[in-house]
């Protein structure tokens, strides 16, 4: 009767380290977080512009191209982090990048950008984190790919970089060019 009471907390570990380690034994990387957005359509949105020399960010403005949408704050170190990587995409003109500021004070984000450089087409201000939930975000930097008819079809967690962007939103950038010319 012991041996039962000292092996019952050992099969119950047993049990749940085999829940938690099925994912990675059947070859899921335990760090994509999945998104119930792909090949959905953006979800609406209205947000009121961040700087006076661009619009905001609306439904319309995020269709009839290719685009991504980038949530990110001043507060943000990993956002900091992947500024300068958004910085050659503008210049390299290689896709628009939209801007959803995520619960940022109004004049931090606009010295942030005073000081490190615009890469965004238009910028949205996420006020409330509204937008934010409704697209899914876990947390700031999120990236967005958005097909020309408004579809959600990528969404990277977490910096931008070269390595990133060659990797894995290039291919999927490349595939939605080409059904374009299609």
């Amino acid at each position: 009767m012991r041996k039962i009471l000292y092996l019952g907390p050992l099969i119950l570990f047993v049990i749940i380290a085999v829940y938690f380690a099925a994912p990675i034994l059947d070859g899921k990387d335990p760090r994509i977080l999945p998104s119930a957005m792909i090949e959905k359509p953006i979800p609406n949105l209205d947000l009121p512009p961040l700087v006076r020399t661009k619009p905001g960010i609306d439904n319309q403005s995020l269709t009839g191209n290719v685009r991504l949408v980038n949530f990110f704050s001043s507060w943000c170190g990993p956002c900091r982090t992947e500024h300068e990587f958004l910085m050659k995409i503008k210049e390299a003109k290689l896709v628009p990048i939209y801007g959803i500021n995520y619960k940022d004070k109004k004049n931090a984000a606009q010295q942030w950008l005073s000081d490190l450089g615009d890469p965004y087409e238009k910028i949205g201000r996420d006020i409330d984190g509204r937008t934010a939930i409704d697209w899914g975000v876990y947390g700031v930097p999120e990236t967005y790919i958005i097909d020309r008819n408004g579809f959600i079809q990528y969404r990277h967690v977490g910096p931008l970089s070269q390595r990133v962007f060659d990797d894995k939103l290039a291919p999927v950038l490349t595939a939605l060019r080409k059904q374009e010319n299609d």
